[in-house]
């Protein structure tokens, strides 16, 4: 079956060589797929990991697109997950007893909330994340396992490929065992969050370098993590968002 291919790290490298924390970006799938990873996917997850790694140079961050086995998730092998968590056992292996962050768009968010529970990782970010349809689900999309994470979804509210209130339940059911779970949505836009593609790499940028780094988070997102919901699940990521941020 052989293993995924980490990618090469994505953006500029900490600048003493010194790693203090990594972002693992996992790119779109397919529910159901025996073809081989999708390169269209991988190249889509570039921007934002060379965001990421720029905005977070200064302080050690290093991010990978993880080039997964295959692009099928293919029902109960859950095989992007199993692949997130690989690529988590490496960053480990590589750069030690560091913080990873997963950050996924797609069926890759999907990937990235399923894998939170190994060890190393504390933060997860999940753009448009894909989830299955409750009534046709053989069982709820789990959530202990985001216990103890810093967790933010990101959402599309004209999403026509995943149903942005499908992401909104699941954080509803996530924020009652954790606290730390924050939702933005992103009004008009769709699947790609190509129309406030700017604002979106401002806070997945504010988000992961507070998760990994402990930069302190802009008011906007620390405010969602504290509001109860629906107030902190539903809350809007306004025009301009970073333009006037740190980052």
């Amino acid at each position: 079956m052989g293993r995924p291919v980490r990618g090469t790290v994505a953006g500029p490298t900490p600048a003493d060589g010194a790693v203090s924390g990594v972002v693992l970006l996992l790119p779109d799938g397919a529910p159901e797929s025996a073809r081989g990873p999708s390169a269209l996917s991988h190249a889509a997850a570039l921007p934002l990991a060379r965001s990421l790694a720029r905005a977070g140079r200064a302080d050690g961050l290093v991010a990978h697109v993880v080039r997964y086995r295959g692009r099928g998730w293919n029902g109960p092998d859950a095989r992007l997950a199993a692949d997130a968590a690989w690529a988590a056992d490496e960053a480990i292996r590589r750069y030690g007893d560091v913080p990873v962050c997963l950050a996924g768009h797609g069926m890759g968010g999907r990937a990235a909330l399923h894998a939170a529970g190994h060890g190393a990782v504390n933060s997860v970010l999940a753009l448009a994340p894909w989830l299955p349809a409750e009534d046709v689900a053989a069982q709820p999309e789990p959530v202990k396992q985001l216990t103890g994470r810093q967790v933010l979804i990101v959402h599309g509210t004209n999403d026509a490929r995943t149903d942005p209130e499908l992401s909104y339940r699941l954080a509803e059911r996530a924020k009652k065992s954790n606290r730390d779970t924050c939702r933005f949505e992103v009004h008009s836009d769709g699947h790609a969050l190509r129309q406030y593609q700017a604002e979106v790499l401002a806070l997945a940028a504010d988000f992961v370098l507070g998760a990994l780094l402990s930069r302190g988070y802009a008011r906007p997102v620390a405010d969602a993590l504290a509001a109860p919901p629906p107030l902190g699940l539903r809350m809007p990521l306004a025009a301009g968002f970073g333009r006037s941020l740190r980052h």
